[in-house]
């Protein structure tokens, strides 16, 4: 390869990129930070006490804020939502009381305001009040988590504030940009402990019995990671960098609390080591709910989970288990330093947070599993993400929010992982060590305070040297990514390579007004087969054309690391010479070849024969990855045949393609097998059942019974294959079994998994059993929350769809408020009827609170684009897997 001629076209391109004006926001300045309270009165730190009340539903509160009054105002106004505030008591700089108005609300506002009749002026004040409120069923502001099972009921008290639900349980100042610090204390029933952000300070007893707990005071932070979780709760810790590190879980539960705190350990050394900046509080929990709290929240020092994603019991644990549990421990640690110790400024920027723990997560989790190759499986992630940001319905990484109303909806696809495949993306073009020095520098300079994307982008160019904000404007301002087009013509040892860029847009518009003109600054590995990564070229125009001296007879690979989130479009005697390659390419470069022709087949950009000519290649194939990808293409393409003739042939022509690999793999582990094997092993089951295979099914029905009366004579790794075999393919008698696991299932995680495989079950009578599960309050939340989508997607869409609308408000009163236009979106969301598309914006325009609506938007766009998809394809399909 002549490097000096790749480097000079490379530098070339630099220029180019140089010279493009910037588009950059401003670094972050508090006064010009967006929001909807007033700057002129900021608190400094909340003395808060509350008083909860399990048994009527209620608390009250008290607090005294110390503000700071930086120019004079008639008015202080803060953010409160369902509270009673009583009057409240103010008090200057010299201790004496100052005159206010009763408290006055703004329900649409979500505030309150005390009137003054004469400015303040400036200086530090003190505002005392209190209040009463209600503690919540849905999971936000302060709420009660729910358990049943064989042993009954179990209510947790806790708190889940991100992103506006602070003003729920306190008046406050709930925008991220305006920190202070928490002194908590809080009221306890015997036989209750509690945690929070800092460790207990004192403890004393109640002449009830119970107890009033104070907390340490918290850093300077946002309101959104105040945290409170209280109950019959116990705790098991090590000490790491001097850091108190521990598991609080139900009591009961410790047994399966080795796994996380010996990660959570060994992530605190690292993220410690990476960072350069170690962990600032005295100690870090991480605390089990059991109910209805899904997923992990980073409050600082009390990182919040569901169960099922923390607690890991030693007997039963996979592989993937341990991925999943890593994986997530590890983004909502990264936060510790991404998101707490430094903070977006205003939600416009919550990429900062989402998409920089995403990234790190991964990153992590991939140095402590390296077998796992996780980096190349969060591809299918990063997949997800280019579908949707292919569509006119996506939006930017850092998307404008302009009232607090529009946050929920920018925790979505685009942000968490368009966001971290970026951050990869220009982690690799910088350098892991010149990133890593910038990321360490950007911290350092930030800590205890808010930041926007710009500020980022000066400590990497710092580091680098490079113009970063030149090329990550393009990737976080704008919409959408580039299709590059690739042509190269040998001549003498010579190669001549040309590279187009185009917007990829499903359905094709990309020449529209808006679109065609969108360019990006496109870091593009050049290589050879054989020969590494190969060089980068910065690609900023629509096309350029690079010469160098190369081994013509190996294949041309453009981006081998697949670390680029962009499509390649090879010219066809590329392809083939690829295609011909296909056993000895990187693990990257196929998994991004089979993943890129199957968009570009779905997108009208390529012929189906293409994605044949390498779905047929894949029976020898190691890497879990790329499975995976073709699982979810089989997958695709059985959503567009959903009461067609020809899916028998479909499912058939899945069976041709995957039998082979199980039969190899057997039903049985084998000691020396990687874990891949295992992991692939399950889905081929699950999925040739799926799809109809009669011996896999009987078998898979064989084990389930005997697992039922036995336990320990099913391998872990084929547990949840078995049970969604069984759940699939249920009779009454099965299902009824099931059921009865669920409801005396000692962990959330095995509660989770037979619910799950009920929803799946063929039989409609059985369907229309589980829809009722829906309005069981006796069913973990989480579960009620996603029931109807997944029966729907398991070929019962119009009974759940059905049964959505019937129970509408039911179901709507058992969520947050602007979750209902994602839930009732995903009850549609497999559809390839535009008729349903109609019924389901018909239905969110008539139910739906407006900033509701994107989601809704989103779903509506999928359907129609899967209906026109379905009328160009499936003929062809059809047709091909007929005659097969």
């Amino acid at each position: 390869m002549n490097v000096r001629r790749l480097a000079a076209a490379a530098v070339a391109a630099l220029v180019v990129a140089t010279a493009v004006p910037a588009r950059a926001e401003a670094p972050f300045a508090f006064e010009t930070t967006p929001g909807m309270l007033p700057k002129d009165v900021v608190p400094v730190e909340y003395a808060l006490h509350l008083r909860p009340d399990i048994g009527a539903r209620t608390f009250q509160g008290t607090q005294t804020i110390t503000l700071d009054v930086r120019r004079p105002t008639q008015a202080i106004v803060m953010n409160a939502l369902n509270l009673d505030v009583a009057a409240a008591t103010l008090r200057g700089p010299d201790g004496e009381p100052v005159a206010l108005a009763p408290p006055q609300a703004d329900a649409a506002a979500q505030t309150i305001a005390f009137a003054l009749p004469a400015p303040l002026a400036r200086g530090r004040y003190t505002l005392a009040m209190a209040w009463r409120g209600t503690i919540n069923g849905a999971v936000e502001g302060l709420y009660l988590d729910r358990q049943v099972d064989a042993g009954g009921e179990r209510l947790t008290l806790a708190t889940d504030l991100e992103p506006t639900s602070a003003r729920r349980v306190l008046p406050c100042w709930d925008e991220p940009v305006f920190r202070a610090r928490f002194r908590l204390t809080v009221d306890l029933a015997a036989g209750t402990s509690a945690y929070s952000n800092m460790p207990v300070a004192q403890s004393e007893p109640l002449a009830d019995g119970g107890r009033r707990v104070a907390f340490e005071a918290t850093p300077p932070m946002p309101t959104y990671l105040l945290a409170l979780v209280a109950g019959d709760l116990e705790r098991v810790e090590t000490t790491v960098d001097g850091t108190r590190v521990g598991i609080v879980t139900g009591r009961g539960k410790q047994g399966r609390t080795a796994y996380p705190l010996a990660t959570s350990a060994a992530l605190l050394r690292y993220f410690n080591h990476y960072f350069a900046l170690p962990y600032p509080l005295p100690k870090l929990d991480h605390i089990a709910l059991a109910g209805g709290f899904p997923g992990g929240m980073e409050n600082w020092g009390a990182i919040v989970y569901n169960e099922a994603v923390l607690l890991v019991d030693p007997a039963t644990a996979t592989a993937s288990t341990r991925e999943r549990v890593h994986g997530i421990i590890a983004h909502e640690m990264a936060h510790q330093w991404f998101g707490d110790l430094v903070t977006m400024a205003w939600w416009d920027n919550l990429w900062l947070n989402e998409a920089f723990a995403e990234w790190m997560a991964i990153k992590a989790t991939a140095q402590a599993l390296p077998d796992a190759h996780l980096w190349l499986r969060a591809k299918g992630q990063s997949e997800r993400a280019m579908e949707l940001d292919a569509r006119a319905t996506t939006h930017p990484i850092q998307q404008p929010v302009t009232r607090d109303s529009e946050v929920e909806s920018a925790f979505d696809t685009i942000t968490y992982d368009k966001g971290s495949s970026f951050v990869r993306m220009l982690e690799a073009w910088l350098g892991e060590a010149a990133f890593r020095d910038g990321i360490r520098a950007y911290l350092k300079r930030h800590q205890y305070a808010n930041t926007t994307s710009a500020d980022l982008w000066s400590a990497l160019a710092a580091a680098s040297g490079k113009p970063v904000a030149a090329i990550a404007e393009d990737w976080t301002t704008q919409p959408g990514f580039p299709l590059l087009d690739v042509d190269a013509q040998c001549d003498g040892g010579r190669r001549r390579i040309v590279v187009r860029q185009r917007p990829f847009r499903v359905p094709d518009d990309a020449g529209a007004a808006g679109v065609s003109e969108r360019r990006w600054n496109v870091p593009v590995q050049l290589g050879n087969v054989g020969a590494g990564a190969g060089e980068y070229l910065l690609l900023r125009e629509a096309s350029a054309a690079v010469v160098r001296d190369d081994d013509c007879a190996a294949p041309l690979v453009v981006d081998a690391d697949n670390v680029g989130f962009f499509r390649v479009r090879y010219a066809a005697p590329l392809f083939d010479a690829l295609a011909a390659r296909w056993p000895g390419l990187p693990d990257g470069t196929r998994l991004k070849l089979l993943a890129d022709t199957s968009a570009l087949v779905r997108a009208d950009q390529a012929p189906l024969a293409r994605w044949l000519a390498l779905a047929e290649r894949i029976d020898d194939e190691p890497r879990l990855a790329v499975w995976d990808q073709l699982l979810g293409d089989l997958e695709r393409f059985d959503r567009l045949a959903v009461g067609e003739a020809a899916r028998p042939a479909l499912h058939r022509f899945a069976i041709g393609l995957l039998a082979p690999r199980f039969a190899k793999l057997g039903w049985d582990e084998r000691a020396d097998e990687p874990d891949e094997a295992r992991q692939l092993r399950s889905r081929l089951a699950a999925t040739l059942a799926r799809y109809g295979d009669t011996a896999t099914i009987a078998e898979g029905q064989r084990r389930f019974a005997r697992w039922v009366a036995e336990p320990t004579s099913l391998a872990p790794s084929l547990v949840y294959a078995v049970v969604g075999i069984a759940g699939r393919h249920a009779d009454v008698a099965t299902y009824d079994t099931l059921l009865a696991l669920a409801r005396r299932a000692p962990t959330s995680e095995e509660r989770f998994r037979a619910y799950r495989a009920m929803a799946t079950a063929r039989d409609p009578a059985l369907a229309a059993r589980t829809v009722q599960l829906a309005l069981d309050r006796d069913v973990p939340r989480i579960i009620r929350n996603e029931l109807l989508a997944s029966v729907a997607r398991w070929d019962h869409r119009e009974l759940a769809w059905a049964y959505a609308r019937e129970h509408a408000d039911v179901l709507l009163a058992d969520m947050k408020l602007y979750d209902g236009g994602q839930a009732f979106a995903a009850i549609v969301s497999t559809s390839a009827s535009t008729a349903t598309a109609d019924e389901l914006e018909a239905f969110a325009q008539a139910r739906l609170p407006g900033d509701a609506l994107a989601d809704v938007r989103r779903g509506e766009d999928e359907i129609r684009t899967r209906a026109a998809l379905k009328l160009r394809l499936w003929p062809e399909l059809a047709t091909t897997v007929t005659g097969r």
